[in-house]
């Protein structure tokens, strides 16, 4: 047999399984919903898992992803989401059943043989231990989870980004830069570098393109610098062009407007956690894995106020 044909064979054998993208159905900002763009531009077949019917799930099926509908602490649901599958990305959203979902999903992944799971954690977890944790309980599900991946025997990839941009620097911020011109954050003078949520998919598609060398690795993603929010506050008045000041709100009034507009107290209490840590420093982390895994820079932050400055009018 021609050596062409036999690489034919295998391209073909590695486009045959799809990849299960979890939490496919976020919005056009989530891993998810990103990932599946990715990884579908890479050749690949994806089945993506999402909660209900709707139109965000119709949009993925326009992709060319295979839409399946079901939770992730149930067991029969991932049984059919996984089935057929070798390579799984797991992420969920900040939620309760956080610990249960993956031990659910983990459980079934290894039932059915996969070869690569990889698993959307937090920079946080790093400065975690058996005697340390953080005032978030979503931090100690983390943990918690990454060690029974763990003890597993799956082959996992872990990866670990600090702040997302859109998180703290456009949901939570973008209110109070189009009502007052300022960037209204209880974030201290701490430094931190936020990293966009479409560069941490990247990552997680050139992993799942070729998970092999990558199983057992753990991945810290950054933004491309560490400063604090008077600095951001200057890129952001650089590109909408007019003022916007940095105004360190108090920490406690911030979580009762979080609990004003709704937000469940679990979010509440890992924002609010974050929000501390983020004054203490421990988001000041810099590193070139994005780089090295996409061989792109990450998405700055001049840029990323560019690309949404109509939410910011």
């Amino acid at each position: 047999m021609n050596a062409t044909k036999v690489s034919h064979m295998m391209t073909k054998h590695k486009h045959d399984d799809p990849i299960l993208v979890t939490g496919a159905a976020g919005a056009v900002g989530d891993i998810g919903r990103n990932l599946t763009e990715f990884l579908l531009a890479r050749g690949h077949k994806v089945r993506a898992l999402v909660r209900r019917e709707d139109e965000r799930a119709e949009a993925l099926r326009r992709l060319g992803a295979e839409v399946v509908k079901g939770d992730l602490t149930d067991l029969a649901g991932m049984h059919r989401a996984i089935e057929g599958c070798k390579r799984i990305y797991f992420g969920m959203s900040t939620s309760a059943a956080y610990l249960e979902a993956t031990v659910n999903t983990a459980a079934v992944a290894r039932h059915h043989g996969v070869e690569a799971f990889v698993n959307m954690s937090q920079m946080t977890v790093s400065q975690m231990s058996i005697s340390e944790t953080t005032d978030s309980p979503q931090h100690k599900l983390h943990w918690l989870s990454e060690q029974a991946l763990s003890w597993s025997g799956l082959p996992v990839v872990t990866v670990r980004p600090t702040v997302f941009l859109e998180g703290f620097f456009l949901q939570l911020a973008a209110p109070g830069v189009r009502a007052s011109d300022a960037l209204a954050l209880p974030l201290g003078s701490g430094k931190t570098s936020p990293i966009s949520a479409v560069d941490v998919a990247r990552a997680v598609a050139a992993i799942l393109d070729d998970p092999t060398p990558h199983i057992g690795q753990i991945y810290n993603l950054t933004g491309p610098e560490s400063a604090d929010l008077y600095h951001y506050a200057r890129v952001y008045s650089e590109v909408l062009g007019r003022p916007i000041a940095y105004r360190d709100v108090p920490l406690p009034a911030w979580s009762e407007g979080l609990r004003q507009a709704k937000y469940p107290e679990h979010v509440v209490r890992h924002l609010s956690a974050m929000a501390e840590l983020t004054k203490q420093g421990r988001y000041d982390r810099m590193t070139d894995t994005l780089r090295k895994l996409t061989g792109e820079a990450p998405t700055n932050m001049h840029d990323f106020v560019k690309l949404h400055d109509a939410e910011f009018k």
